[in-house]
């Protein structure tokens, strides 16, 4: 399987080297025990679109069925992560500036927040807290500069 795996890998590198994929990156790779589905999560810079997950598809399985990897029989999904994976790389993170995100860090401590400002190296959560001092409720504003490598896991939070 590993064998496999790295072969498709091998394939989308040489396709996002091509001028026109050169905003995309792969955000995960997975092929089912069974070698009957593979899923295959792009995104790029800005948001990547259903045209360039076309071309990518298309371009995956005329390689995997001219080499016979996965037999005759199996399915190939290519898309964006979605709004509900969470984000793994410092690059997908601008194009979600002032969106709501909950931010788990390695010690399963929670925060959320709204985005305001994004490095390479660090994301700035804005937030506000209350807690109770007898009959009054105190708010308190929170800014806090978050380590890309201190995040366990990041999501979007949708507004509805």
């Amino acid at each position: 399987m590993q064998d496999i795996t790295d072969k498709i890998n091998g394939l989308i590198a040489a396709k996002i080297s091509e001028p026109e994929f050169a905003d995309c990156f792969l955000v995960e790779l997975h092929i089912a025990a069974n070698k009957k589905l593979v899923e295959v999560f792009m995104d790029n810079d800005t948001g990547i679109s259903f045209d360039s997950c076309q071309k990518i598809s298309r371009y995956l399985e005329h390689h995997i069925d001219e080499a016979g990897w996965l037999g005759e029989e199996y399915t190939l999904e290519v898309s964006s992560p979605g709004a509900t994976r969470p984000l793994q790389f410092a690059r997908q993170y601008p194009k979600h500036l002032e969106r709501d995100l909950e931010v788990t860090f390695a010690d399963d401590r929670t925060v959320t927040g709204t985005l305001t400002e994004v490095t390479p190296e660090h994301i700035t959560l804005e937030y506000e807290t209350r807690h109770k001092e007898g009959k009054k409720t105190i708010r308190t504003e929170h800014r806090d500069v978050i380590a890309i490598t201190d995040i366990k896991s990041a999501i979007v939070l949708l507004q509805f």
